[in-house]
């Protein structure tokens, strides 16, 4: 290409020179040719410099947008984020593009150069000109944009997908054979807190601290067993079914505030069912708790079962409360749908149990 762009100077120059050969002197117009040789390979040589820097900094720019990412925001609208992805998820073919695209203009813009000055010069030349229009400004600007400029410059990196893609294919396509496809970019549970507070830290208002604290709790609560936020034995006000439901029964009942009380067997500590406030309101007193706890539907739980699935089956049954038991079905504690949600909140639930 270069040896073709030469002859056609060499043909121009010869023009002139006939058209002035019988009123300019010779020194002159060889001055004029110099000159005019100076000016283009001048401008050709920026020209191949902005072209390096362009495909240097497309090249982080797309390769500094995560597929996964890309199409989060292709699945919220972003027609920026789609246009850049169809080039993106091409993966490999437009790495080799992009820098072949930019080892072509080092290549020949050193070719330039050194036609103007000697070697050494040159070299001098092109190590700053690299350094900072092909590597400091591409890198400094291009990733900070990379979604707008990607998109806008989408049409131009097709173009050279095409021209280069006899050379570019069968170097990607073993690249893909080799490495394989690009792996996607997963975020564990930790990570994802950590940008949670990054967010609500410096994000502006996108995640306010209500936000964050629930989405921390959420994050977080399944990894949380039962006997982590049971309330054990100690604290729980319970009943045993031999016990006569008369008026200090109820007077105790009612200052507790309680909705649902455990029942407990004296003898084997076990927990036979749960009696539900309601049930006492049309209930002659003098009669034993035994005749109107429920034990049907009671769930019964380990202290190691996890609060995510308890959650699903307390929502699956319709219940509030979970008796936790050991191995041998000793009474250890409660769990209530409250508490579970106070962990997933953060933040504590004054309401009645």
């Amino acid at each position: 290409m270069i040896s073709v762009f030469r002859q056609a100077l060499i043909i121009v120059r010869l023009a002139d020179n006939r058209c002035h050969l019988s009123t300019e002197p010779v020194w002159l117009t060889s001055r004029v040719g110099k000159l005019f040789d100076l000016v283009v390979d001048i401008i050709l040589i920026v020209i191949l410099v902005a072209f390096a820097g362009t495909f240097a900094g497309l090249t982080l720019a797309f390769f500094s947008l995560k597929l996964n990412a890309l199409e989060t925001k292709i699945r919220l609208g972003d027609q920026e984020a789609l246009r850049v992805y169809r080039l993106r998820k091409t993966g490999n073919l437009l790495l080799c593009t992009l820098l072949l695209g930019n080892v072509a203009s080092y290549t020949a813009m050193t070719l330039f150069l050194d036609d103007l000055t000697p070697g050494l010069t040159a070299g001098i030349i092109a190590t700053g000109l690299i350094f900072v229009f092909g590597e400091i400004l591409p890198q400094a600007v291009f990733p900070r944009f990379a979604l707008k400029i990607g998109a806008r410059m989408s049409k131009f990196v097709w173009l050279f997908v095409i021209l280069f893609y006899p050379l570019s294919a069968p170097i990607s396509w073993l690249l893909d054979k080799i490495l394989g496809k690009e792996t996607p970019v997963l975020w564990s549970k930790e990570e994802l807190g950590e940008i949670i507070r990054y967010h609500e830290d410096v994000g502006d208002g996108i995640i306010d601290q209500d936000e964050e604290r629930i989405i921390l709790g959420a994050l977080s609560f399944s990894e949380i067993t039962a006997g982590d936020i049971m309330i054990p034995k100690k604290q729980v006000f319970f009943v045993n079914p031999q016990q006569l439901i008369d008026e200090a029964l109820l007077n105790q009942i009612r200052m507790k505030g309680f909705t649902r009380i455990p029942v407990i067997d004296h003898k084997s500590q076990a927990a036979l069912g749960i009696l539900h406030i309601r049930d006492l309101i049309s209930l002659k007193p003098g009669q034993q708790i035994a005749s109107v706890y429920r034990e049907k539907n009671t769930i019964r739980i380990r202290s190691n079962v996890k609060l995510d699935w308890l959650l699903d089956r307390l929502i699956s049954q319709k219940m509030q409360m979970a008796i936790v038991e050991d191995q041998s079905g000793v009474f250890r504690g409660i769990v209530t749908l409250e508490d579970i949600m106070e962990q997933i909140l953060r933040k504590e639930i004054d309401v009645l149990h």
